[in-house]
């Protein structure tokens, strides 16, 4: 995996909720890029402005290359009530131009390209869980934007297994350090506990690697 291939012909467009693993990275040397660019995170739950936001930042990446990776899920992360037909890769062909390349890294969503579904039925055995990401902790003003209490209510607390947030870059224990009240209120906001699992990047370093040409 240290021999990677460059990606200083590549430009990044991620949703802002994966910007933690991604600027790690780019910090590490992994992520030579030309530039990374971030829609605003959660906006799966307002499709229409994920829409308006990814198409407004790929027409910015052009500008730094002709070659451009987009760090979205496939499945998960846009979802049209109005159109189903219409997916996230509908919208990113309709992007792409004579002399631009674009494509998207192969995953459903952004827990997916933390852990892999069998990863993740490792780590569960068995149990019922709710997978965080860092960014989902972080951002959860965005990413439950407009839930209340009732909401969680019907939603967490069906996960007997708790949540798993699958931490690749010491953010768990830095908050428990340092705001160790934002997990508990997390957690009781939930209803449910919420538990680390350390995992290392290897898996989306493979993602982003696997769409160089």
């Amino acid at each position: 995996m240290e021999n990677h291939a460059s990606f200083q012909d590549y430009a990044i467009v991620a949703c802002g909720t994966l910007n933690l693993e991604l600027n790690y990275l780019k910090g590490s040397g992994f992520l030579d890029t030309r530039k990374i660019l971030y829609t605003k995170p959660g906006r799966h739950e307002v499709p229409r402005e994920l829409e308006s936001q990814l198409i407004r930042q790929l027409g910015t990446a052009k500008k730094y290359a002709s070659k451009i990776i987009v760090v979205y899920g496939g499945k998960f992360c846009y979802v049209n009530a109005d159109n189903p037909y219409r997916r996230i890769d509908t919208i990113i062909q309709e992007q792409e131009e004579p002399g631009v390349k674009i494509s998207r890294i192969k995953a459903t969503h952004c827990v997916d390209m933390l852990a892999s579904a069998e990863e993740r039925d490792k780590i569960s055995q068995g149990k019922d869980i709710y997978w965080l990401t860092p960014g989902w902790m972080k951002y959860r003003h965005y990413v439950y934007q407009g839930w209340d209490k009732g909401l969680a209510n019907e939603n967490f607390p069906k996960h007997t297994g708790g949540a798993i947030m699958l931490d690749a870059i010491g953010f768990y224990d830095g908050i428990m350090e340092n705001k160790p009240e934002e997990i508990l209120e997390f957690s009781d906001w939930m209803g449910i506990p919420i538990e680390p699992y350390r995992i290392s990047l290897v898996r989306l370093k493979r993602l982003l690697s696997d769409e160089i040409e």
